[in-house]
């Protein structure tokens, strides 16, 4: 039996396809949008959950995606040096015009527009992961390294 994904989310199964994973898309009835709700739904460990935080650089406007273990803070001054400039909180129209995806179900593929990004060397501690999928009430299982094989992210300590 297929089920039927949301637009948003069924964007998300088609960049992970697209990209040769084979993970598949989740859209559940509760919300996932906060990483505590996200574990509950699925039966893990908060720190399984691959939570999405966009950045925003203040000189040149450009987004960085941090995919962070889910009760890890970001050490912001940690992704400045990295991007070499200061950074703010994206709020949520920018997020929307440069991923395509609203807060709480950013992704960590399928973005309008190519990033930086960083993701947390705590997240490497697991066996799978679970990571946002387009809305806040999608996610999909992977590994560690999928994450990375299928973001070209930059696996740094965000403490």
């Amino acid at each position: 039996m297929t089920q039927t994904l949301s637009p948003s989310a069924e964007k998300v199964q088609e960049a992970l396809q697209k990209l040769g994973f084979k993970n598949e898309v989740l859209e559940l009835q509760t919300t996932t949008r906060t990483s505590a709700e996200a574990a509950r739904a699925v039966g893990c460990e908060v720190g399984q959950i691959a939570k999405s935080i966009v950045f925003r650089t203040i000189k040149t406007d450009r987004p960085v995606l941090v995919i962070a273990s889910g009760p890890n803070r970001i050490n912001e001054k940690r992704i400045e040096e990295k991007v070499s400039e200061p950074i703010g909180k994206a709020d949520a129209d920018f997020v929307r015009e440069k991923t395509g995806f609203v807060i709480g179900g950013v992704p960590p593929v399928g973005h309008k527009e190519k990033m930086q990004i960083f993701i947390d060397e705590d997240l490497l501690r697991y066996q799978e992961i679970w990571a946002a999928a387009g809305t806040p009430n999608a996610l999909f299982k992977l590994t560690p390294s999928e994450l990375i094989r299928m973001t070209g992210g930059e696996v740094i300590s965000i403490k």
